[in-house]
């Protein structure tokens, strides 16, 4: 059986607080430490959403009408920006499987260390990896003639929202990283990512949709960030009649809010109980 801070006598909870929030800083400087000994993974993740942008924008951009006129990297950047939150809970679930199957898990659980600081150390991890990934896609975004134009604290809401769901993406990619045990069971899981992705609003109105599938999409958390985002950036967006559509403002936060109520308890649930 695992040892974790809870279980050590004679600690207040404050105390067991403290350590472990250091606990978990040491692992995010491990997973850290581990990226800059294999820079080109980290780097081709970073770069890859954004050939993603410059294939659609290449290969459809004279194509597709913009909602309202306008430039199409106007309309398309907000959505591959919720995207690039997307992409990353497939590193997340392959470095928690692999942590996992080579057994680091378990010795992380044969420790005296809060069970917690091993997910909330990952979460950090990715988190920072996100936002440099998030720069740099902004950055593609403006050499390519994307502009936004609601100030800078709608500018900064709105990399907010974005970073919010990828921080309860998070939580959903450590807890199917540790259900599944090991990268090569992941996957069946990673194909899912892109209809999950693409069943948005992020590319293709809702409404053009058959009734049923329209439904699905626009209730997907990413076309709720990404109304919201389009909406903040002064970007032009698909609109729409229906509840979901006119308050995707509130669902960009709602939706986060909820998918980390559900997997952070679950994945430090899951944890605790491995190899039980």
């Amino acid at each position: 059986m695992s040892t974790t801070t809870s279980a050590l006598p004679g600690r207040s909870p404050l105390s067991r607080a403290g350590w472990a929030l250091t606990d978990a800083w040491t692992i995010t400087r491990r997973d850290l430490n581990h990226w800059a000994l294999r820079p080109g993974a980290v780097i081709v993740g970073w770069v890859f959403p954004v050939m993603i942008v410059l294939m659609f924008g290449g290969l459809f951009g004279g194509a597709i009408s913009v909602p309202g006129g306008g430039g199409y990297f106007e309309f398309l950047m907000p959505g591959m920006f919720t995207m690039t939150m997307l992409f990353g809970l497939e590193t997340t679930m392959t470095a928690v499987a692999t942590d996992a199957s080579r057994g680091v898990t378990d010795r992380f659980r044969s420790m005296p260390m809060s069970a917690s600081a091993v997910v909330l150390g990952r979460c950090a991890a990715d988190m920072l990896n996100s936002i440099v990934g998030l720069s740099i896609m902004i950055g593609a975004g403006l050499l390519l003639g994307w502009r936004w134009h609601g100030g800078p604290a709608a500018a900064l809401a709105a990399v907010g929202l974005l970073l919010l769901l990828r921080a309860a993406l998070l939580w959903a990619g450590i807890l199917i990283g540790l259900v599944a045990g090991g990268p090569e069971s992941l996957a069946s899981v990673q194909i899912l990512v892109w209809p999950v992705g693409f069943l948005s609003n992020v590319f293709v109105d809702p409404a053009t949709m058959p009734a049923w599938l329209g439904a699905i999409a626009a209730w997907n958390p990413l076309s709720a960030t990404a109304s919201a985002t389009r909406e903040l950036f002064g970007n032009p967006g698909w609109g729409g009649e229906s509840w979901i559509a006119q308050n995707a403002m509130p669902m960009a936060v709602v939706w986060p809010l909820l998918l980390t109520a559900i997997f952070l308890p679950l994945s430090v649930r899951r944890f605790r109980r491995l190899g039980s």
